[in-house]
């Protein structure tokens, strides 16, 4: 039984989605963060940032969202959800997965943690507006990027277009112009039954 920690929404939901997709057993611990979850002693004992996601398996504790979906992809995936080692399309998934994290999710964060996650000390509100150009540059690219087969490498969809699905849901959170192409693509995999299952049972658990 994996376990994951997290809250509904967070960086959490591209792992819950996930392993509805994988179909393997799971519960989920919600993490309170205004309750000061994250800050207790056994919560840092897993995480010393103080973040979510965090899953565990067996003896195995693991942070940071893409790590977390691409073990459990190899572990659990049956060799579906990546493309083959040293294949041109792993290196394109190696290529979008580090595009999605480091060029779209960077700057969506920027305004996150000066809107709400840092302590209002540090917070400098006049920077959303760098983010959001930074954003939008991004999001251009990957407008381009994105093909005309249902998936980011074709016809079987991958770990990186859980994460890139996700990131489009948080810019939407976040009140962001999408693409029209990645719109579409967005609510096209957002509408997939396990991202509503991982949600409803996460936002459940929260309750």
């Amino acid at each position: 039984m994996i376990e994951l920690y997290g809250t509904p929404r967070s960086r959490a939901l591209r792992i819950s989605w996930l392993l509805e997709e994988l179909g393997i057993p799971w519960e989920f611990h919600y993490i309170d963060f205004a309750r000061g979850d994250n800050r207790t002693e056994s919560f840092l004992a897993l995480n010393p940032c103080g973040k979510v996601p965090v899953i565990r398996d067996g003896e195995l504790v693991l942070t940071e969202s893409a790590a977390i979906m691409m073990y459990l992809a190899e572990k659990y995936g049956a060799g579906k959800w990546l493309p083959a080692p040293g294949t041109p399309a792993a290196a394109r998934h190696y290529q979008w997965l580090s595009y999605i994290i480091t060029e779209l999710e960077q700057p969506l964060w920027t305004m996150g943690k000066h809107k709400f996650a840092l302590p209002e000390a540090q917070r400098v509100p006049a920077v959303r507006t760098t983010a959001v150009w930074e954003f939008d540059k991004a999001a251009a690219i990957a407008e381009d990027w994105l093909p005309a087969s249902p998936f980011l490498l074709g016809e079987q969809i991958q770990v990186a277009d859980i994460l890139l699905a996700h990131t489009l849901l948080w810019a939407t959170v976040f009140e962001q112009d999408i693409p029209p192409k990645l719109a579409a693509y967005r609510d096209r995999l957002s509408a997939r039954p396990a991202m509503k299952k991982a949600l409803d049972k996460t936002s459940a658990s929260a309750q």
